[in-house]
C-alpha cells in the first residue's frame, strides 16, 4: 500500500519553475474571506487572488452552479457552441454596452484578442499603415509577448528578443503627451480605467475624456483593460461606466470566474464582424464549465444590493486605514476606488510594500503589493465588517512589529 508524502513549501523549489516566490504558508482550505492553511492557522484575506475572488472562497452560487454543471458536461471545444457560454455572453451584453463577445481563459488572452481586433478592424478599414498602438506607462495588460510589450513596465518585457513593433508608450493622466503623439497612424489607445499593477492610480476625469475625444479625432480604437476593475470592483459592473466615457473594446477577466479561469473580450456588432471564421480562437474559450460559474458570479455581483455594499465596503476600509495611518503615519495617501484600493507608502518607507505584506501574514492576515511602494487591498465584494475589522487589527499588529524593529 502506497503512503502519500505530506506535501510540503519545499516541493515547490525542487519541482516548480521559479518565476514566483509565494509565501512559506500552504492555504488548503477556504471560506468567505477566511483561509485556512495545512496546519489549521486561519487568515482573513483581504487580496482575493489578486483581485479574483469576488465573492469569496466557495460562495454557494458559484460551488452550485459548478456542481450543477459538472454533472453536465465539460468540454466542446469551438467546433460547436454551448448553453452556459451562450447565457453569460447574453447577460454580458445586459449589464455593458457590448454586443459581442469572445470568451478566452484568462485576462492576457482576453487582451491578445482585444489587440488583434483592433489591428485586423484598422487594416481591413483603413490599410496596414494604420498600425500604432499607444499605451501608459506603468500600465498592465498581460504576459504574453504582445500584452506584456504593450503594458508599460520594462521589467516585464525585456530580455525576451524582438519586441512586436508600434508600441507607444506616455505617461498615464497627461494629456499633452496622448494629444502630441496620435496621429492618423494611431490604431488604437489601450488603457486601464484605473491603473492596478502600477500602483493603484486613479485616471483624472478630463484625462478620460480626452483619451475618448483623442480616439474620435484621429479614427482609433479606445482599448479599456478591465481585467482588474471591471465585474463590480469598483461599485459599477465596469468602472467605465462611473467614468462616463464608453470603449470601443473591453477585456475582463480575473473576477468574471470569482476563482475559475475565464477571460473575455467585449465589442460591438460592427467591429465583431471583422473576426471572421479562423481569425482567432481558443481552444478552452467558452468552456461550459467556466461558464457556468462565471453566469452564477455575474447574476450575483449585477444585484444592486452587492454593487452599493461595494462603496460602503471602501468607506469601512478607507476609515480603518486611517486609524492606522494616524498611528503609526506610513501612508502618504489612500487611493483608487471601490474595492480596489491602494496604501501608498510615504518617503521614510518607501521600498517596504512587502515587508508590510510578509508582517501581515505573520499575523494571520493577507495582503498584496503594488509595486514596491504600495500596499493593496482587493478582498471579496461581499466581505463582512467583522472581516473587515479584524484583517485591520491584524493590520495594524503587523504595522507595529515593523516600526518597534
Amino acid at each position: 500500500m502506497t503512503t502519500e508524502k505530506a506535501v510540503t513549501r519545499e516541493w515547490f523549489d525542487e519541482v516548480m519553475v521559479p518565476c514566483y516566490n509565494p509565501m512559506e504558508m500552504i492555504p488548503v482550505k477556504g471560506e468567505g474571506a477566511r483561509v485556512w492553511d495545512q496546519q489549521g492557522n486561519e487568515y482573513i484575506d483581504f487580496a482575493g487572488g489578486i483581485a479574483v475572488s469576488c465573492l469569496g472562497h466557495c460562495h454557494p452560487a458559484m460551488v452550485n452552479a459548478v456542481t450543477e454543471q459538472a454533472n453536465k458536461i465539460w468540454h466542446l471545444s469551438n467546433v460547436m457552441t454551448n448553453e452556459p457560454a451562450l447565457r453569460l455572453a447574453k447577460k454580458l451584453t445586459e449589464v455593458s454596452f457590448a454586443e459581442r463577445v469572445f470568451f478566452a481563459n484568462s485576462g492576457a488572452e482576453a487582451n491578445e484578442a482585444a489587440l488583434k481586433l483592433a489591428r485586423r478592424w484598422a487594416a481591413d478599414v483603413h490599410g496596414t499603415e494604420k498600425s500604432e498602438i499607444i499605451a501608459f506607462n506603468q500600465g498592465f495588460h498581460g504576459r504574453t509577448f504582445f500584452t506584456v510589450t504593450v503594458g508599460g513596465q520594462a521589467a516585464y518585457s525585456d530580455g525576451f528578443g524582438p519586441k512586436p513593433g508600434d508600441v507607444s508608450h506616455i505617461p498615464y493622466n497627461d494629456i499633452a503627451a496622448l494629444e502630441a503623439q496620435m496621429s492618423e497612424k494611431t490604431c488604437a489607445v489601450m488603457m486601464e480605467p484605473l491603473q492596478g499593477e502600477g500602483g493603484i492610480v486613479s485616471p483624472q476625469p478630463e484625462f478620460v475624456q480626452a483619451v475618448r475625444e483623442l480616439c474620435d479625432k484621429y479614427n482609433a480604437l479606445l482599448i479599456f483593460d478591465e481585467v482588474q476593475t471591471g465585474n463590480g470592483r469598483t461599485g459599477h459592473f465596469y468602472a467605465y461606466q462611473g467614468l462616463g466615457v464608453t470603449p470601443d473594446i473591453l477585456s475582463t477577466a480575473k473576477s468574471l470566474g470569482g476563482g475559475f479561469p475565464i477571460g473575455a473580450m467585449l465589442t460591438t456588432e460592427k467591429l465583431a464582424a471583422h473576426m471572421k471564421v479562423g481569425t482567432h480562437g481558443s481552444t478552452y474559450g467558452g468552456n461550459p464549465l467556466a461558464c457556468a460559474v462565471a453566469e452564477a458570479v455575474v447574476d450575483v455581483v449585477s444585484s444592486p444590493d452587492v454593487l452599493a455594499g461595494v462603496e460602503e465596503r471602501e468607506a469601512w476600509f478607507r476609515e480603518g486605514l486611517q486609524k492606522i495611518n494616524d498611528k503609526y503615519g506610513i501612508f502618504s495617501e489612500i487611493r483608487g476606488k471601490g474595492l480596489l484600493l491602494g496604501a501608498a507608502l510615504n518617503e521614510e518607507w518607501q521600498g517596504r510594500a512587502r515587508d508590510v505584506l510578509v508582517a501581515a501574514g505573520q499575523q494571520g492576515l493577507m495582503v498584496l503589493v503594488a509595486g514596491a511602494n504600495v500596499v493593496r487591498f482587493t478582498p471579496s465584494l461581499v466581505i463582512t465588517k467583522q472581516e473587515v475589522e479584524q484583517g485591520l487589527a491584524k493590520l495594524d499588529k503587523a504595522i507595529s512589529t515593523l516600526v518597534a524593529a
